[in-house]
Formats: structure tokens, sequence, C-alpha cells
């Protein structure tokens, strides 16, 4: 299979929007799911609606507000011009702004399973030890929720590579900048070119289907009888 150098370049451009949304999402992503694992707070509930909003919403909502708040009048945009970045619409720091948001559930939700899954007898034999909540964190919490960080930035990174909608109203279609592979398939199908969008379309197939094998092989099997 020989892809051209535009889809090469697609690809090439996906992976890397990817890995640095989900590389941001580990960073960010998991105090978030931290305090709502364990928080007793009324809160709770209206952050995990918030964290939960891209899953529900049309994409092209979340980027349409995104794009007016990153845009020249926005309040992002006139912090970054500011600070002497420029606009982030139509650049990839954009886009990988939007994917942070437009990702972040794939991200906390499975993060915050693995740490209730956790229970608070480990943390409290911690504690007793002499553990600082922090020490506690580091060394007893992050080591047992390894499965849980596997599954947030695998699903993060792989739903990151699907998206269409948020990179086409934070990014346009500008090829090197924001041509992911989604829409370079959406632009071999505008040009009937079929045999192309077939080409990509496989490609994304098989990675999805990897993704989600390596998920459910991950996942220990019930023993029954």
């Amino acid at each position: 299979m020989i892809l051209a150098h535009e889809e090469l370049q697609a690809l090439w451009l996906t992976v890397k929007l990817a890995a640095s949304a989900t590389l941001i999402l580990v960073v960010t992503g998991t105090p978030i799911a931290w305090w709502l694992a364990r928080t007793r707070s009324r809160l709770k509930g209206a952050v995990g609606a918030v964290v939960a909003l891209p899953l529900v919403l049309p994409p092209t909502v979340l980027g349409f507000y995104l794009l007016l708040a990153m845009g020249t009048n926005g309040p992002v945009g006139m912090l970054t011009r500011a600070l002497g970045i420029g606009a982030l619409p139509f650049t990839f720091p954009g886009l990988v702004v939007a994917s942070v948001f437009y990702s972040l559930p794939f991200m906390v939700q499975p993060l915050q399973n693995a740490f209730e899954a956790i229970g608070d007898r480990h943390l409290e034999v911690a504690a007793t030890l002499g553990a600082s909540p922090l020490d506690a964190f580091f060394s007893v919490a992050v080591p047992l929720a390894l499965p849980g960080f596997l599954t947030a930035s695998v699903l993060t990174f792989a739903h990151t590579v699907g998206k269409f909608g948020v990179v086409l109203m934070i990014g346009g279609n500008i090829p090197g900048i924001s041509r992911v592979a989604s829409v370079q398939i959406y632009d071999h199908v505008e040009a009937l070119e079929y045999a192309q969008a077939h080409r990509l379309s496989a490609l994304m197939i098989i990675f999805s289907f990897l993704v989600l094998l390596g998920i459910y092989r991950q996942r220990p099997t019930s023993n029954k009888g």
C-alpha cells in the first residue's frame, strides 16, 4: 500500500496531534480524575458533567465556542495576543487546545474509575506509615492505577486520531497544519477519489480495531465454575 506525500503528511500530523493532546491530558486530567474519585463535594456532579460534555455535544458546537474563545476578540485570543503568541485558530497549537477539550472525558473517566477501584485501605495504610497525601498518591495510587492510565491514554490517542468536526472548525483544511487523516479522507471523497479514500479509511479501521483489541485483551476475564 503506497501512500502519496499529502497522505503521509496528514498521517504524521494526526499522530503528532494525538500524541501532544494525550501527553497534555495525562498531566491535566490526572488531578481532575483524582479529585472526582476522592471528593465528597457537592460540586462533583457539576464538574463531572462538564468533563463529560464532549461525549454528547456535537463536535461543531464545541468547535464553534472554542473558535469564539480563541478568536481575535475572544478572552483566550486577547490573552494569547497580549502574550505575543498570536491567535490560535488555524494553527497547530490551536488544534492541540481543541483536542484537549474534545478528548478530556476519554482521559478523565477511565482514570476516575481506576482511582475509585483502589479504595481507601491502601491509602490509609500508607498514611499510618507516615506517607503524606502526595507521597501516597505517587507511591500507592499511581502504581495501582497503571492499567487505568494505559486504557485512558490509548482511548485518548485513538479518539483524537478520529476527530473531524472540531478540526474543521478550529483548523480548517490547511496542508501540513490542520489537514489530518480524517480531513484528508473527506478531501478524497469530495474529489471522487474513492480509491485513495478507501486506502486511508482501511488504515483507520485497522488502527481502531487494534486499539480496541489491545484494550479488551488487557481486561481480566472472570472465571466461572
